[in-house]
């Protein structure tokens, strides 16, 4: 009884809230992917959003002031990387400026205007453009604040001081492995059809994912293993713009009419990340009739965890911003208290001015095999956001724990609440 009132409660009091919480809409499994993979809020609420959590942290810290500037909340990770970074700060005592800025770089640049009127103390920057804030960061080096690129790398400005980020290399260099290793490359006769996806050519980060990855599958392309018969293999001709599911799903769906409508197999498809997988797989199941190639991702989104779990994606990379939340503080404070500034990588990053001393975080391959461990069991995603697409073989307790975490958060009122998200 007690199970089937919870399952009740859960049903009717969050599944419903928290899919929309999640960025999702009521749809059909095959469109819900899609919006699962979106953030919570429409890019016009950005804004207001933005303003209501600066006022709520204007008073949270008397240890520094830090400006934080994000590129979206149209994008599951982001959200989760600025509700990282703004908890992580007030915890230790900062006051908090947190912004995003719809994908619009005139926007991120206006935002970070203001924090530089403002006085932060330091700057924390996850640029959209890391080639288009060259005058906002000589105004931010003339009022003598330091910089941190966060996650990716600003270009072309002596005024970065530091860069925070997974190791990008690395994360392309998994995924090319991952391809190699089930496919079993280097016993395999082959050939095998492979097509490559990254990410938007103005983000740097994507020029290190698509480098890790073909330097590791390159060899097999040059031995005729590994065959793109679409052709398309350089960068800019396998580069989505924003990282964009719809523009990823238009490039496949072109693919797919052109060179597999005769039932030719797709072995592998690379994406760099889960938007463009996302885009792959929804071109996938309305057009080729096949089995899913291997496809891999990173982040880790709810909609691609899903599509894990279903057999629709292989992999994706996980990168828990917690850990990189942490080290960006630890690296504010150091800055703040003039201390020497930890990082552990200072040949790889140039941005056009010199290497930026950098501090990488390591990512770790996820699977449907260890996804639980990963991403539940450790905190990453709790339980009540989860559990529309756990299935564990414990459902009592995982309902219990759903229920109990629905019921903290309503005496806490943060039920729904987006900064909570």
């Amino acid at each position: 009884m007690k199970k089937k009132l919870l399952s009740v409660l859960l049903s009717t009091a969050m599944v419903a809230s928290l899919l929309v919480g999640c960025g999702s809409s009521a749809a059909t499994d095959d469109s819900a992917a899609a919006d699962d993979s979106a953030a919570t809020d429409a890019a016009a609420t950005d804004t207001a959003d933005d303003s209501a959590a600066t006022d709520d942290s204007a008073s949270a810290g008397e240890g520094g002031f830090v400006g934080v500037a994000m590129p979206t909340k149209d994008l599951q990770r982001w959200n989760q990387d600025g509700s990282n970074m703004q908890a992580e700060h007030e915890a230790a005592g900062y006051k908090v400026d947190i912004q995003y800025a719809s994908n619009d770089t005139a926007t991120q640049v206006s935002q970070i205007e203001n924090m530089i009127t403002e006085g932060v103390d330091v700057l924390v920057i996850a640029s959209i453009d890391g080639s288009s804030l060259g005058t906002v960061m000589s105004q931010a080096k003339e009022a003598g604040i330091p910089v941190i690129a966060y996650d990716r790398l600003i270009m072309d400005s002596d005024a970065v001081s530091y860069y925070a980020t997974f190791d990008n290399y690395m994360v392309g260099t998994k995924q090319g492995e991952y391809i190699r290793d089930n496919l079993d490359l280097d016993n395999a006769a082959g050939p095998f059809n492979l097509e490559v996806f990254t990410g938007d050519p103005g983000d740097n980060n994507a020029n290190f994912f698509y480098g890790g990855a073909m330097d590791v599958l390159n060899k097999y392309i040059d031995e005729g293993k590994l065959v793109i018969k679409s052709g398309q293999k350089e960068f800019a001709d396998v580069a989505t713009a924003n990282w964009s599911t719809e523009t990823a799903q238009s490039r496949m769906e072109n693919i797919l009419a052109s060179y597999y409508a005769d039932g030719t197999k797709l072995d592998a498809v690379l994406c760099s990340n889960d938007s463009t997988a996302l885009g792959v797989e929804n071109a996938l199941a309305a057009n080729y009739t096949g089995d899913y190639p291997i496809i891999t991702g990173q982040d880790c989104d709810i909609a691609n965890v899903k599509n894990m779990i279903a057999g629709k994606q292989s992999m994706s990379i996980f990168k828990d911003t917690r850990t990189l939340a942490s080290q960006v503080v630890k690296m504010v404070g150091q800055i703040i208290e003039g201390q020497e500034v930890e990082v552990n990588d200072t040949e790889s990053y140039d941005n056009g001015t010199g290497v930026i001393p950098s501090f990488l975080c390591e990512p770790v391959v996820c699977t449907a095999d260890n996804y639980k461990e990963l991403l539940v069991d450790s905190g990453y995603y709790k339980y009540h956001e989860a559990y529309h697409l756990l299935k564990f073989a414990n459902e009592k307790q995982i309902l219990e724990k759903a229920y109990n975490e629905y019921l903290e958060l309503k005496k806490n009122n943060l039920w729904g609440s987006h900064k909570y998200f």
